[in-house]
């Protein structure tokens, strides 16, 4: 209970920080700055207030960066074990294999894009691996968490297109989840009549032999902004809770 209400107090000092200096992290010798006239009481307790909802609405996002962060840390471990080059080579040997799988079982339109989804998942897994070790709070956002969305979310849609079994129990909710996106964040300036106009996601793909690929490109398309989002949000727990602290 202690450590959640220091969560909250640096949470709601954060939002104070963006009109008022001194506040997440006071100078040793200056100290936290306090208004001194009327007017500026005024401001500070009405800036105050109005951080307290949008306290009560960011704490719990905060608290899946907290989650993210210690998965992400966990992954990172990995990377540090195996290397960048170890991790790219064990996810050849993963995609290498379903792609020969795919060659020996699968038609030769589907095992196309097997192996181009195996592409995009080994380069996805090398390019997050390397710019996780890069650092730096922009890299890791904008680029280290999408790549790393993109080989997480890829295997299973893959495995959905090509097993009948797994993609009752996947492309089902993949495509309601895609109706849902088009109802909800991109009725902006009619994206998603265009999107709907343009093609249809069970059938895209087939056109040029390649069945299932509307549903590759959905995930990647959701990979991308899902990574920025929970980088966004790690970023915020290591201002709110330093790793040093943990």
């Amino acid at each position: 209970m202690e450590a959640l209400f220091l969560d909250v107090v640096r949470l709601h000092e954060t939002w104070m920080e963006v009109v008022f200096p001194r506040q997440l992290d006071p100078s040793a010798v200056l100290g936290k700055w306090k208004p001194e006239t009327a007017v500026q009481s005024v401001g500070y307790y009405l800036w105050a207030v109005l951080g307290a909802p949008l306290v009560a609405v960011a704490y719990p996002l905060l608290l899946v960066g907290f989650a993210t962060r210690f998965y992400a840390a966990k992954l990172d471990s990995a990377v540090t074990r195996f290397g960048v080059l170890g991790a790219v080579i064990v996810a050849t040997v993963v995609w290498g294999s379903l792609t020969l799988l795919a060659h020996f079982q699968l038609p030769t339109d589907i095992m196309l894009v097997i192996g181009l989804a195996s592409i995009v998942a080994v380069v996805s897994a090398g390019l997050a691996a390397g710019f996780s070790k890069v650092g730096g709070r922009f890299v890791s956002v904008f680029l280290a968490y999408p790549f790393a969305m993109t080989a997480i979310f890829l295997p299973p849609v893959v495995a959905a297109v090509i097993t009948p079994a797994i993609g009752e129990i996947i492309l089902p909710p993949s495509s309601q989840l895609a109706q849902w996106i088009l109802d909800t964040f991109l009725t902006v300036g009619g994206i998603n009549e265009t999107l709907q106009g343009a093609f249809d996601l069970d059938t895209f793909g087939q056109q040029w032999g390649a069945p299932g690929l509307g549903y590759v490109l959905m995930w990647i398309g959701i990979s991308v902004p899902l990574g920025w989002f929970l980088g966004l949000l790690v970023a915020l727990a290591n201002l709110i809770r330093p790793k040093s602290d943990n």
